[in-house]
C-alpha cells in the first residue's frame, strides 16, 4: 500500500515540475504556441503536455490566444503575482530607488536577481537621455554574461559555481569561450570590492555597473545596476557607483523582507 502512494506521489511530483517547465518555457518563449509545439521543444510526450495544458486552463493559468489551439500565461498568473507583491513591501521600495538612481544619473537603472540558473530583470527604470538603452523585463539571460550574475554567485564555493551554471552558458553571444576559471575569478573579485563593472558582453556600446542587495544572509540577494553609453559610463564610473551604493544600502534585505502591518 505504501509503495503504491509513494508511486502515486512521484508521479503528482513530476506532473508539477512539468507544469512548472511548460510555464516557464511560455515565459521564456514570449508567444503563444501549440501544446505539441511545446512537447517538441521541451522533449517531452505529447499525451503529458495535453493533459497539463488542459489542466492549467480550466484554473486559469493558462489561455487561449492568436487561434489555432495556441496557448499562453493566463491572467491568474498577474493575479498571483500582484498578491506576492503585496506581501512585500521591497518594490515600492525598489522602484523609488530605481527612480532615484535614473535622475541622478539620466542612465537606465535596474534591479535584477536570479531566476533558477539565470539572471533576469526584476525592474528597471529608462534614464532621461534622448538616447535610451533599454532591457526586456523578465527574459532570461545566462548568468556569465552580466556584471551583476558575479555578484549574485559569489556566496557558492568555486565548485557549485560551477555546478550551478550550464556549462554551454559561458559561450557567449559573440561565440568566444569565457573560461570558466576566468569567470571564477571574477567573482572573487566582485566579492572583495563588493561591486562589478565591465564593458557589456551582450553589445559593444555599453558599459554595465552592479552593486550587491543584500539579503538577510548577508549575501546578494539582488542586484542594482546602471547601464551606461560606454564612455560615459568610464568617465562617471566613481560617481555612478556611489549614486548605486547609496541606493543599494536602502534596499539591504528588502528581498526578503515581508510588508510591515
Amino acid at each position: 500500500m505504501d509503495a503504491v502512494q509513494d508511486e502515486a506521489a512521484g508521479k503528482r511530483a513530476r506532473g508539477l515540475d512539468r507544469a512548472f517547465e511548460i510555464l516557464d518555457f511560455l515565459r521564456q518563449k514570449r508567444q503563444a504556441l501549440k501544446p505539441n509545439e511545446i512537447a517538441a521543444q521541451i522533449g517531452a510526450p505529447r499525451s503529458s503536455v495535453y493533459e497539463l495544458v488542459n489542466l492549467l486552463l480550466q484554473n486559469g493559468i493558462l489561455e487561449f490566444t492568436g487561434g489555432e489551439g495556441r496557448v499562453y500565461l493566463g491572467r491568474k498568473l498577474y493575479f498571483l503575482g500582484a498578491a506576492y507583491e503585496n506581501h512585500f513591501d521591497f518594490t515600492r521600495e525598489c522602484e523609488a530607488a530605481l527612480e532615484q538612481l535614473a535622475d541622478e544619473t539620466r542612465e537606465t537603472a535596474q534591479f535584477c536577481m536570479l531566476d533558477g540558473n539565470r539572471y533576469t530583470v526584476v525592474r528597471m527604470r529608462e534614464g532621461a537621455r534622448p538616447f535610451r538603452i533599454s532591457t526586456d523585463v523578465g527574459q532570461s539571460v545566462p548568468i556569465p554574461w552580466t556584471a551583476s550574475g558575479r555578484l549574485l554567485v559569489a556566496h557558492l564555493s568555486d565548485q557549485d559555481i560551477l555546478n550551478f551554471i550550464p556549462p554551454q552558458d559561458f559561450r557567449l553571444p559573440n561565440g568566444e569561450w569565457l573560461e570558466p576559471q576566468t569567470f571564477i575569478a571574477e567573482v572573487r573579485q566582485a566579492e572583495r570590492e563588493g561591486l562589478f563593472t565591465f564593458n557589456s558582453i551582450v553589445d559593444s556600446f555599453t558599459h554595465c555597473f552592479a552593486v550587491p542587495v543584500r539579503g538577510e544572509e548577508g549575501h546578494a540577494a539582488a542586484t542594482l545596476c546602471l547601464v551606461t553609453p560606454r564612455d560615459d559610463g568610464i568617465a562617471n564610473r566613481d560617481r555612478y557607483l556611489d549614486c548605486l551604493k547609496k541606493a543599494a544600502a536602502g534596499l539591504d534585505h528588502a528581498p526578503t523582507r515581508p510588508k510591515r502591518g
